[in-house]
C-alpha cells in the first residue's frame, strides 16, 4: 500500500509526483529544490543557503510522515558543481547527526529552475 505525503511546509509538487510517499515504515522524500514554501522564490543564490532550504524542505516531508532527520537511512545530493561540494557538506552536516545516512553525492547538468542542489531521501519511520 502507498500513501502520498504532503505538507504547506515544503513546496508543493510542481507535476505528477508526491512531496513524499509512505508504505509500511518506509517514507520517501522526493527530491527537494531550495524553494521557499511561503513565497514559492528560490531561496538565495548561494550554496550555503540553498542547501539549508532544500534540506528544511526535506525536514518539513518528513516531519508530515511522522519522521524526523534521525530517521533518514539514505540520501542523495545533486549538485549543479562538485567544486560547491565542501561548502555543501558543512550546512548537510548540521542537519545530521551519527550514525549518518549513506548518501551519494553527484554533479548533475542541469536542475529544475537552474538551483545550485537538489536533496532526496529515505527514511524509516520508528515506531514508539
Amino acid at each position: 500500500m502507498k500513501e502520498a505525503i504532503s505538507t504547506t511546509g515544503a513546496p508543493g509538487a510542481i507535476g505528477p509526483y508526491s512531496q513524499g510517499t509512505r508504505s509500511g515504515d518506509l517514507v520517501f522524500v522526493s527530491g527537494q529544490i531550495p524553494f521557499d514554501p511561503e513565497t514559492g522564490a528560490v531561496a538565495g543564490d548561494d550554496i550555503t543557503i540553498q542547501t539549508e532550504r532544500s534540506l528544511k524542505n526535506v525536514q518539513a516531508v518528513l516531519e508530515a510522515a511522522g519522521c524526523t532527520m534521525a530517521d533518514v537511512l539514505k540520501a542523495t545530493v545533486f549538485l549543479k558543481d562538485m567544486n560547491m561540494f565542501a561548502a555543501m557538506n558543512e550546512v548537510y552536516g548540521r542537519f545530521f547527526a551519527e550514525p549518518y545516512p549513506a548518501r551519494a553525492a553527484v554533479e548533475v547538468a542541469r536542475l529544475p529552475k537552474d538551483v545550485l542542489v537538489e536533496i532526496e531521501v529515505i527514511a524509516r519511520k520508528r515506531y514508539k
